[in-house]
């Protein structure tokens, strides 16, 4: 008889514990600052302080915020420079599956957007998918996956 474990990844005890900390406590960010999201259901876009650390955008009410208030995670995101209504340049965050709602961003003016863009695009590829971790450590052998 087998049993396969699949242990979390990291990434998951990282995002967790990143999640249950004010904004400024984050270590080693990616990005961070002020960016704007559109609320579709308002038609107008709403202000946030954000963190990316660890292909995941974590949302906060304001600088002083001792919790995050949302988060994406971005994995199998693709993103981009995407003009928006009367914005020229917003970031558009795609997820990997249309059943999914694109997020659209935007930082003060242009250049800040292609920072954060560059940044995003980074830290997603920095970190394995869970899914393809899962994937991975499934498709070894069986004596190494066994206890």
């Amino acid at each position: 008889k087998r049993i396969y474990v699949v242990q979390n990844h990291v990434w998951m005890d990282v995002t967790r514990h990143n999640s249950n900390l004010p904004p400024l406590a984050v270590k080693n960010p990616e990005c961070l600052g002020l960016l704007h999201q559109l609320d579709r259901t308002k038609d107008s876009w709403v202000q946030h302080y954000c963190v990316l650390k660890d292909g995941c955008l974590y949302f906060y009410a304001s600088i002083r915020s001792t919790c995050v208030i949302g988060g994406i995670y971005l994995h199998g995101f693709t993103v981009r420079d995407q003009p928006v209504g009367s914005r020229r340049s917003a970031i558009e965050l795609r997820p990997p599956s249309e059943e999914f709602k694109v997020f659209y961003l935007c930082a003060e003016n242009a250049n800040e957007n292609k920072r954060w863009v560059s940044a995003i695009k980074s830290s997603i590829g920095k970190w394995l998918p869970l899914h393809q971790a899962i994937q991975d450590y499934m498709s070894r052998p069986p004596e190494e996956t066994r206890m």
